[in-house]
């Protein structure tokens, strides 16, 4: 059957049930900006995207009927230079041409420095214990063949079990478009999607699912507090903590946090409390953007902080702030301790 040549379709067509609803297609061009990947004829419709596979996907904008003609290639622009005549082409080992004036400049033999090894790609695998519905596109990077049957396209050594592929991500770079895996670059969008496979394989309608943990890593939450004459309210900024996983410890003088996040990551922090507190009188809540403590003072007085420091604070004292104005709610009278009231007197 043919396959359709408009933008954004590729499909394999029939003639007898062709009609002018059967293609979706992108009458413009694509649009690369920044990373971003979206369609001229629609970006105001289709939001752009990052990932390339995310904009193969983007639906097309307009239909009409399938077609296996070649798209028309505007002629590109006759450019005037004002170069002279001592301009000095150069063609390199893949075919570029490289232009320059004057007498070519040979630079300073450099140590060579030995190339960083590059980890080994894993590749995802097709699952064949999943059912797989005819019509399937192979999920491989420039394959573009239908899932037929089990035994078409997955089963045996057959023709049509090999996928011709790209492993590697596209790139695109300065109007040249190819993959990192071949060396092929291209300037037209049409001409990159065009470019055969480098890579032979089987093909992958339902990838695998990976079951190995990922690495495990350590985060920093922001910890905000506030206090009133016989209570610390402390606020730990971790989104959606399994609450399974975590653990919340208070002490008299200090609260352990092992809070997991999603990642996965790890928030892991002791803090010896400036002042002493009552365990079993506090209380903690997990809710879905953060962690909520409440701890409950043994004595009424002010904490200059909330993490306990040798450092020499001077004069510093802290207030219960009217109306929560200075960052803490409560009384409006300053509370203290015996061993500071007779400091003050």
């Amino acid at each position: 059957m043919p396959r359709c040549t408009r933008k954004g379709c590729g499909q394999d067509y029939d003639l007898a049930t062709n009609d002018p609803y059967s293609c979706m297609y992108h009458p413009g061009a694509p649009v690369f900006h920044e990373g971003l990947k979206s369609w001229s004829c629609c970006s105001d419709v289709n939001k752009p995207v990052l990932d390339f596979d995310e904009f193969v996907k983007i639906p097309g904008c307009t239909v009409s009927s399938h077609t296996d003609e070649a798209p028309e290639v505007p002629a590109p622009a006759i450019k005037t230079s004002s170069i002279g005549s001592d301009l000095i082409m150069k063609e390199t080992k893949d075919g570029a041409e490289i232009y320059s004036t004057g007498a070519p400049k040979f630079a300073s033999p450099k140590p060579s420095i030995p190339s960083p090894v590059e980890a080994p790609v894993v590749e995802d695998e097709d699952d064949l214990d999943v059912p797989v519905t005819p019509g399937t596109v192979c999920k491989r990077r420039s394959c573009g063949v239908a899932f037929v049957s089990d035994e078409v396209n997955r089963i045996g050594d057959g023709d049509k079990t090999i996928c011709t592929y790209h492993p590697a991500a596209p790139i695109f770079h300065e109007g040249s478009k190819g993959y990192m895996c071949c060396k092929r670059r291209v300037l037209e969008f049409d001409e990159f999607l065009k470019i055969e496979g480098c890579k032979k394989g089987r093909h992958m309608f339902a990838p695998k699912q990976r079951t190995e943990p990922q690495a495990e890593q350590f985060t920093d939450c922001r910890v905000d507090h506030y206090q009133t004459p016989k209570e610390v309210h402390i606020s730990v900024f971790a989104k959606q903590v399994d609450k399974e996983k975590s653990t919340l410890v208070i002490e008299d003088n200090q609260i352990h946090f092992d809070l997991y996040v999603p990642g996965p990551k790890r928030f892991r922090r002791t803090i010896i409390l400036f002042g002493p507190v009552d365990p079993d009188g506090s209380s903690y809540k997990f809710y879905n953007t953060k962690v909520e403590v409440v701890l409950k003072k043994l004595d009424t007085r002010s904490w200059t902080l909330l993490e306990k420091t040798t450092r020499d604070l001077g004069n510093i004292s802290l207030t219960f702030g009217v109306g929560g104005r200075t960052g803490t709610i409560g009384g409006k009278d300053l509370v203290l301790d015996e061993q500071n009231t007779n400091r003050v007197n």
